[in-house]
């Protein structure tokens, strides 16, 4: 259902979305080109859902999941300058809790595994040297889809606020009701075995 939440927005998009959420239960979501086989085998208990944006493999369930959505008028930068102003508001946020996070540098060339957060790439947000908030984009005629997460236990309650004014200084929040296009798109797409094991 977040996924097409997130699908049905994008769709119809006016304004800059940031939309946080939770999992109901311990998850796994991976890209849009990830194997369907691998991800069954490796999280059997997990409830699995294929992401519409691209990465690798992300394990959901006490992480701070969100989506970032810009109408393509108001987005005018390039993939990698929409992570590097994205992630520096993300490291601000967590500075504000207390936290000394910082964006990564370039990466190796070696791909460790098709987990997100063992493989830190340009941009993505470190705490003490460790990868803790990476995300995944999408861009379509009407606009930007940045599916992120932050997985550190360091985080206190505060933190989605502080993180929401960040963001929002830069785009403006907004909220449309799109629940009946999501659920639509939850039925028809993303709760189907079809869209699930694209790629087995």
């Amino acid at each position: 259902m977040n996924m097409a939440i997130d699908e049905a927005l994008l769709g119809s998009i006016e304004a800059p979305i940031l939309r946080v959420y939770r999992w109901a239960r311990p998850a796994v979501s991976f890209g849009y080109f990830e194997r369907w086989q691998p991800i069954r085998q490796e999280h059997p208990t997990r409830d699995p859902v294929r992401r519409w944006t691209g990465g690798g493999v992300v394990l959901h369930g006490e992480d701070f999941t969100y989506s970032l959505l810009i109408p393509r008028e108001i987005d005018t930068t390039a993939p990698g300058e929409s992570y590097r102003v994205i992630h520096a508001a993300l490291c601000r946020a967590l500075g504000e809790t207390g936290l000394a996070a910082e964006p990564a540098g370039a990466s190796p060339a070696t791909k460790r595994s098709q987990a997100c957060f063992e493989n830190p790439v340009l941009h993505d947000v470190l705490l003490g040297g460790r990868k803790v908030a990476g995300a995944a984009q999408r861009r379509t005629r009407t606009g930007l889809l940045h599916q992120g997460s932050v997985q550190t236990l360091e985080i206190n309650f505060n933190f989605p606020a502080r993180f929401a004014s960040h963001l929002a200084a830069e785009v403006r929040a907004d909220f449309l009701d799109v629940v009946a296009e999501a659920e639509k798109l939850a039925g028809a797409k993303y709760g189907t075995q079809n869209w699930l094991e694209r790629l087995a």
